[in-house]
């Protein structure tokens, strides 16, 4: 996952201002993803594919990573002092339940999102925290990454109480920040998503919608 922050945070992939009270991130229309550029980890076999659908509460993307790794995002500037609320609708249909997430060869998660603050002239100077669906640890579980301490995975949702349903959840960014890497943090820098699987060489699907900044 750090080598997808790294590429993230040093290629641009769309940059937005956002000043409403809701700020949503991602649109999952076709005209969007065309926008994006999905990258590969490297050293990753296969490219995630990512698929639009839609349902009664809007669009979705849907992520099918079979021994796959590769993400998408925003730059974007996020006033944490206004809009610390991350909120994250997403479901895991396919989980990796058996692997060990803290572990440089079970470090693949079917659903995250991960929040950037640069904090440097250079990527890898840069934080990260990546909020996760897990398959095998509890909600609240919380450890920094086995391939860096400037990313923290934090599990907000897991397929032990929720597989193939719908979950909505909420984070104070803001807070996390400063929890996690005692960092007083304004803006946030970027957002993304991916799913993988190229560690554990597993298959997972999983789905993402409506993901925004709110007040409260």
């Amino acid at each position: 996952m750090f080598k997808f922050i790294l590429f993230f945070t040093s290629y641009l992939f769309f940059s937005f201002l956002a000043n409403a009270e809701n700020i949503n991130i991602f649109d999952f229309t076709e005209n969007e993803l065309n926008e994006l550029t999905v990258r590969k980890v490297r050293g990753a076999e296969n490219k995630t594919i990512y698929l639009l659908g839609s349902n009664e509460n809007g669009n979705f993307l849907k992520a099918i990573a079979d021994n796959a790794a590769s993400g998408l995002g925003k730059e974007v500037k996020i006033n944490l002092n206004k809009t610390p609320f991350i909120n994250i609708t997403w479901k895991v249909e396919n989980d990796l339940s058996g692997i060990k997430e803290n572990t440089k060869k079970g470090h693949d998660f079917a659903a995250r999102v991960f929040a950037i603050k640069k904090t440097g002239a250079t990527p890898l100077s840069n934080r990260a925290i990546n909020y996760v669906f897990s398959s095998n640890n509890e909600v609240g579980f919380h450890e920094r990454s086995p391939y860096t301490k400037k990313s923290i995975d934090y599990v907000l949702s897991t397929t032990k109480e929720n597989i193939d349903k719908w979950v909505t959840v909420k984070s104070n960014v803001k807070e996390d920040f400063k929890k996690f890497h005692n960092l007083d943090v304004n803006e946030l820098d970027g957002l993304a998503i991916m799913s993988d699987t190229d560690n554990s060489k597993m298959k997972a699907i999983a789905y993402y919608q409506n993901i925004y900044f709110s007040e409260k």
